[in-house]
């Protein structure tokens, strides 16, 4: 007999999921799309990025074959696209720090889907006030350090030197930045790991660790990855991270430290070309299966 779900098209929520397992009462975990970009410099589509996540979603199996493990019976909620605001980029951040509020105090886990960087800073701002002690984890192939950026110290490019006012940063995977940049590292509250110090081998994770806090903000501009991988991105940089590397990092992360919320952004789109917005999706689910998966969690 065929079932009922089978009759009808998936709806427009993050994996396909219905009923109580997507339902905002019941579920633990919050994802917010926030169909957002102004400030970016090169190629444009961030604002596509959110939706082409959660269309992708719907076509992955939930189940985790390297935890044998199935996050989504947590309950993922999927909250409506976060309306853009045109007064610029501080006001749309006051938004986003406001909405994420609004679910911190639900005591949902919350993840953002972007749109551009600039929206982390303030998800961040919000998550500091539950977590004092908060770190970021930045995966990134671009610093985002400059202090003004086309007119605006809200840019995508200046997100992690605000972030790094507010609390200390690690910063992964990084391979381009301005001479401004470089010279204003050192006075930073923030640790540097550019792409040559990840072929360090295993201790490297280790020295990442040591700059982070017990609660952990993970920030995914998904350029991290190498253009071979994702190359719908704004800003595509070559020698980037592959896809064991990134999930190398992140569940060694999850399993030291508790990841209290993660944003993935940047994704812009290709049209006919999938893989880019199917790797995002996954890599959505991977890192919620790392944030609540324990060895002594139930099947």
């Amino acid at each position: 007999m065929v079932k009922m779900e089978d009759l009808f098209v998936a709806p427009q929520n993050f994996g396909g999921l219905v009923g109580a397992e997507a339902a905002l009462e019941t579920a633990q975990i919050v994802i917010l799309p926030v169909p957002y970009e102004q400030t970016t410099s090169y190629r444009g589509g961030t604002r596509e990025g959110p939706a082409a996540i959660i269309e992708a979603s719907r076509n992955m199996e939930l189940y985790d074959e390297e935890l044998a493990y199935e996050v989504y019976r947590h309950g993922i909620y999927t909250a409506p696209g976060l309306a853009p605001l045109t007064a610029g980029p501080a006001q749309m951040l006051e938004r986003v720090y406001e909405t994420v509020r609004r679910f911190l105090a639900q005591e949902k886990f919350v993840v953002m889907l972007g749109g551009e960087h600039s929206l982390s800073y303030g998800m961040v701002k919000a998550l500091r006030e539950y977590y004092p002690a908060l770190s970021v984890l930045q995966l990134d192939a671009h610093a985002d350090m400059r202090d003004e950026y086309l007119g605006s110290a809200y840019n995508h490019a200046c997100v992690m030197r605000r972030i790094s006012q507010l609390v200390p940063c690690v910063q992964v995977g990084i391979r381009s930045l301005s001479r401004e940049e470089a010279e204003y590292l050192p006075q930073a509250q923030s640790r540097v790991f550019f792409r040559q110090d990840l072929r360090q081998g295993e201790g490297v994770v280790a020295r990442i660790l040591e700059g982070l806090s017990e609660q952990v903000f993970l920030t995914i501009d998904l350029d991290v990855f190498d253009p071979a991988y994702v190359p719908a991105v704004g800003t595509p940089e070559p020698d980037g991270l592959d896809w064991h590397e990134v999930l190398s990092i992140i569940r060694q992360v999850a399993t030291h430290k508790q990841i209290v919320g993660f944003d993935v952004v940047e994704l812009s789109p290709l049209p006919g070309m999938v893989a880019s917005d199917f790797l995002a999706a996954k890599l959505v689910y991977k890192v919620l299966g790392y944030c609540f998966y324990s060895p002594t969690t139930p099947e």
